[in-house]
């Protein structure tokens, strides 16, 4: 048996949704929009989900997109980080490049009260201190960048 955390959720709308895994040993909560809107092509939009959370001091919750809203719809997530000191409402960052030819022509998406917007996964933060210098240690890779390792 796994031990578990608790994290603190409060509702800031009497319309909002606690996160919600579909299995238990699921990563990833989703998130749900408590808003009605039409996502533009290629603009990002800022939708609201009517809780805010008491991510425990040395976590963080990390927001990703939902692998269904991806794949089918071209829907994206822009910036996922919400540290453990903060306590307002938690915001997802979408973003629509709905123009593959199987998402069909370039066309706004829309969002309704309740749609599973994100993922957010809760990971651990390891302390550091970083330490200006002027040599780091060597490696195989070395300063290999995009690309560097082949195909």
């Amino acid at each position: 048996m796994i031990d578990t955390m608790e994290l603190r959720v409060k509702k800031l709308r009497e319309d909002a949704i606690v996160p919600t895994r579909s299995n238990q040993t699921d990563a990833g909560w989703d998130l749900y929009s408590t808003e009605r809107l039409a996502m533009p092509f290629r603009k990002p939009v800022l939708v609201s989900t009517g809780i805010a959370l008491a991510i425990p001091e040395g976590y963080v919750g990390l927001i990703w997109p939902r692998s269904g809203l991806a794949v089918k719809h071209g829907i994206d997530v822009y910036a996922g980080v919400i540290d453990s000191g903060y306590r307002g409402e938690i915001k997802v960052c979408l973003w629509s490049d709905s123009i593959a030819p199987h998402w069909g022509c370039a066309k706004s998406f829309e969002i309704m009260p309740g749609d599973r917007i994100a993922q957010i996964i809760f990971q651990k933060v390891e302390p550091f201190e970083l330490i200006e210098t002027q040599q780091l240690d060597d490696t195989d890779r070395g300063a290999g960048g995009f690309g560097s390792s082949g195909k």
